[in-house]
């Protein structure tokens, strides 16, 4: 599919650095030997920058050293020579208020990185949540050659017996906890066996749905994301996505010649038919940003109405993904679905989608079902729109009790996430389960970071009840592993004076998914009227990165990313070496 010419080796961004005869690059070609090189192991050879997320506090990515080194086999293999740059991890488990505090650093971290060294082509390492979209987000505003090596999930475990998923049975096991039906003891057990291996959730959480979102793209090797972790065949696939970075670096195939609408298209319609994460419409809205194709909340719902949900993974499904890779993986899933597909987009591989998908053979009919029997004809997501959510909100309808996707009731407020954790065990509150609980100040700057609290718990005496669902609102995101009458992402959020920091205990919400409304049932006038009584937070923080965040952060609706770092469909200038 690539149809340009091989670039000379003086046509290489590297060659300014090393090849030319003066003084600036004898000073780069003798510290190349200061490192151990021989002028043969790097002269006309394209140099790949190996973006390497891992950190001792990322253990979704423990065995990215290895697979470096599987890189570096690669990259040597095809005549280029690989470069190794550490770059930030974002540990979905570690940082604090949040990881996607920080995606956008990354990326600007990225970004600069690819545009500041000699660096032909880049291998972007990824796995934990947020490192897929935000190397990708760097990798598109710097639009150097790239391709994205997915980190896999981990192993298959079991406790007791039973088969553990990382992330929703911690959910699960809690809600047990909580209502005294799990000791103390058990829980500790527990400890022990949720997460077996390196390599992210092995459930179809926001991980695995961005790097399967990757793959589709066309930024990374078909069938690359569906690969578990410990699996051989994952140090291979990274070997050979060495290989075809030299080829990128040869041939010039950027980021945003592969980044196209059809692109994001068929992102969504992934998306959709694998059940995935509410985070990927935050993160694939923030790079369509980056590559001026304007993607809206309408674009997601419009194809969730018409993709059925395939894949019967956690937390919609039963399974997990070391059982969607032996049924056959995203590529067998996608070919059920190849007509809602734009086929002809191009891939890093150099080959189109529909080439990439093969005969599409499916081996378990249950892990990855057919279009005639599908785990939800349609509507994997839904946006909602409102009076208490004018910019939007979302809701995963296919991980909810359905009893509860048209409800009214009356709302429970917690002003913040300190007072939620307080208050919402206190029985003197008399929830029931017709309650609706909202959360307030948990978005983009209200937390800030727009954390994962949006599976909001359910009151201990509740759960004593047997109750397992509640309608739950909040303007924060959940984890791709949770489940449940979630309504997220509320737009604008309460911190900057959206309705949902008007809401009232006591108040009537009505939720209706099929109808695509969420409303706070007060008038016009006593919305007003509130809103004259609202007072504006004061901003968090007067300096450095905190400041810049505040600063320049978008709405959920908009992907939470620096206003100043969307594209305007140019690059910035490549920085003089001289």
């Amino acid at each position: 599919m690539f149809s340009r010419p091989r670039r000379a080796p003086e046509e290489l961004r590297s060659h300014r650095y090393l090849g030319k005869d003066d003084l600036r690059s004898f000073g780069h070609r003798s510290r190349q030997k200061q490192a151990g090189f021989a002028t043969d192991e790097f002269a006309g050879k394209p140099v790949i920058g190996i973006l390497n997320t891992w950190n001792d506090l990322i253990s979704c990515h423990a065995h990215f050293r290895q697979r470096a080194e599987d890189i570096k086999r690669g990259v040597w293999q095809a005549g280029g020579f690989p470069v190794e740059i550490p770059v930030m991890g974002l540990s979905e488990t570690f940082m604090k208020p949040t990881s996607m505090y920080y995606r956008n650093f990354l990326a600007m971290e990225a970004e600069e990185v690819l545009r500041t060294y000699p660096i032909d082509a880049a291998v972007l390492m990824v796995g934990c949540d947020k490192t897929t979209p935000a190397l990708l987000m760097g990798a598109l505003s710097a639009n150097v050659p790239s391709i994205v090596m997915p980190g896999g999930p981990m192993n298959r475990t079991a406790w007791r017996g039973e088969p553990l998923a990382s992330g929703s049975d911690v959910w699960k096991f809690w809600a047990e906890r909580g209502a005294g039906r799990l000791s103390c003891e058990a829980w500790c057990q527990l400890e022990d066996h949720i997460a077996a291996s390196p390599g992210h959730c092995m459930t179809m959480g926001t991980a695995s749905t961005m790097t399967a979102i990757a793959e589709v793209l066309g930024m990374a090797l078909p069938g690359s994301s569906s690969l578990p972790a410990t699996h051989s065949g994952h140090a291979r696939m990274a070997s050979a996505t060495g290989r075809q970075a030299v080829e990128l670096a040869w041939q010039n195939v950027l980021p945003r010649d592969i980044l196209t609408r059809d692109a994001f298209e068929n992102a969504i319609v992934t998306l959709m038919a694998i059940g995935g994460s509410t985070n990927a419409i935050v993160h694939l809205t923030a790079m369509a940003g980056r590559a001026e194709i304007p993607l809206t909340l309408e674009d997601f719902d419009r194809i969730s109405q018409c993709t059925p949900v395939l894949a019967n993974l956690r937390p919609t499904g039963q399974y997990v993904m070391a059982d969607f890779f032996d049924a056959g993986g995203l590529q067998a899933l996608l070919y059920q679905i190849r007509d809602l597909l734009k086929l002809d987009a191009a891939t890093i591989a150099g080959t189109s989608l529909r080439e990439n998908l093969g005969d599409g053979q499916i081996f378990n009919h249950d892990v990855i079902r057919l279009r005639s029997n599908p785990v939800c004809s349609t509507g994997s997501l839904a946006v909602l729109r409102g009076n208490l959510c004018p910019d939007g909100a979302v809701i995963k309808p296919a991980a909810a009790e359905q009893d509860l996707l048209k409800h009214r009731g009356p709302a429970a407020v917690f002003r913040d996430y300190p007072d939620l954790k307080a208050r919402i065990d206190d029985p003197a509150l008399g929830l029931t389960k017709d309650h609706v609980i909202v959360l307030q100040n948990a978005g983009p700057l209200g937390a800030p970071g727009i954390p994962e609290w949006g599976m909001l718990p359910i009151p201990k005496y509740l759960l004593q009840q047997g109750v397992r669902d509640m309608v739950r609102i909040s303007d924060a995101r959940m984890s791709g592993t949770s489940y449940g009458a979630c309504v997220l992402h509320v737009s604008p959020e309460s911190w900057v004076g959206g309705p949902l920091a008007f809401v009232e205990d006591g108040d009537i919400i009505s939720l209706d998914v099929a109808g695509r409304l969420l409303t706070l049932e007060i008038s016009e006038e006593e919305m007003q009227q509130r809103r004259s009584r609202w007072t504006q937070p004061e901003p968090r923080f007067s300096r450095g990165y905190g400041k810049l965040y505040f600063d320049q952060t978008t709405q959920a609706h908009e992907g939470c990313d620096f206003r100043f770092l969307h594209s305007d469909g140019s690059t910035d200038a490549e920085p003089s070496i001289y």
